[in-house]
């Protein structure tokens, strides 16, 4: 798994949800639980998790400058979502304050969902110094959901995200040697916005060192946020409906697949761009398949995912 576009400063798709939630609360419950566990106590629900609304939402993105937060987007009507919520209360707990959890209702916050592109519950996302990293639909074994957790602590890691709600440090995050010069530069300009500058730092890297295996993810990402960040909500909109009425229309299957990407629908964006490459020949078909490998790079070569879609592109081309 990798990092994804970031979200913009008043919330994914420019939706400003501003207010405030007593993040110190978590801090408070995380103190409490270790207490309760020292004395025998059993755990309930995780110290490391609160519910939040539209009102509350941005300063909950804010806590992921500390630590990588896990959104679960769920329904009071849905047993699935309760299911999964759970399952990541329980999974989260056992990190000890490395992660935090949002419980989402959709049906009181639609807006939320509709900023990540939210179209099934439960989904769950997470984020990272406030960008976007796909995760899951659906329900998980709980050996696969922390496959997906330990992957994402290794992307916190190496962005500089080691805090820790229950006060102590990650002995293994705080030995993660430094990022080189120009993959620093990468990632300092990006949390500054400047992607242009990104793109530039990563570009130079790869010339340094065409192998730069990091470099290359790094670029792809940049690339994504690039393409994502010119596509404001009515046009996301414009180019799903251009996809769903016409097969043939790379422009939009091309969009939708960067939205799904962003929005943790990875599953519905290489299938996409697998299918137009699997009927189409010529320019086009290279155009997508290139788009493709980009987005197996953003998503992470090693996600069960890309390789899923890796074997339906070998199928599709020949």
């Amino acid at each position: 798994m990798s990092q994804n576009s970031p979200m913009p400063p008043n919330g994914p798709s420019g939706i400003n949800l501003r207010g405030a939630v007593d993040l110190s609360a978590l801090k408070n419950r995380a103190t409490a639980t270790a207490t309760a566990a020292a004395a025998g106590v059993p755990a309930g629900a995780s110290p490391y998790a609160v519910d939040v609304n539209e009102q509350s939402f941005q300063e909950f993105v804010q806590l992921s400058q500390q630590v990588p937060v896990v959104v679960a987007l769920g329904s009071g009507r849905s047993q699935q979502s309760a299911t999964v919520t759970a399952l990541l209360e329980k999974i989260i707990n056992e990190y000890g304050g490395q992660l935090a959890l949002g419980r989402v209702d959709v049906d009181s916050s639609p807006q939320i969902a509709q900023a990540f592109g939210v179209t099934a519950v439960p989904t769950v996302v997470a984020l990272i110094k406030g960008q976007p990293v796909p995760m899951f639909e659906g329900e998980l074994p709980e050996e696969q959901v922390k496959e997906f957790f330990a992957e994402l602590l290794k992307v916190a890691a190496s962005n500089g995200v080691t805090g820790n709600l229950g006060g102590a440090k990650d002995p293994a995050a705080a030995e993660a040697p430094p990022l080189p010069p120009l993959h620093q530069a990468a990632r300092d300009a990006i949390d500054a916005g400047d992607l242009e500058t990104a793109k530039t730092s990563y570009e130079k890297a790869l010339a340094e060192k065409p192998n730069d295996a990091d470099a290359k993810i790094g670029l792809a990402q940049v690339h994504l946020m690039l393409r994502t960040a010119q596509i404001n909500v009515l046009q996301a909109e414009e180019f799903r409906t251009r996809a769903a009425g016409d097969p043939d229309d790379l422009d939009a299957a091309l969009a939708v697949a960067d939205l799904d990407v962003t929005g943790g629908h990875v599953e519905d964006a290489l299938a996409r761009l697998v299918k137009y490459i699997a009927l189409h020949f010529g320019p086009e078909r290279e155009n997508a398949r290139l788009r493709l490998l980009e987005l197996y790079d953003v998503v992470g070569v090693s996600d069960p995912r890309v390789s899923a879609s890796r074997q339906a592109l070998a199928r599709a081309l020949f």
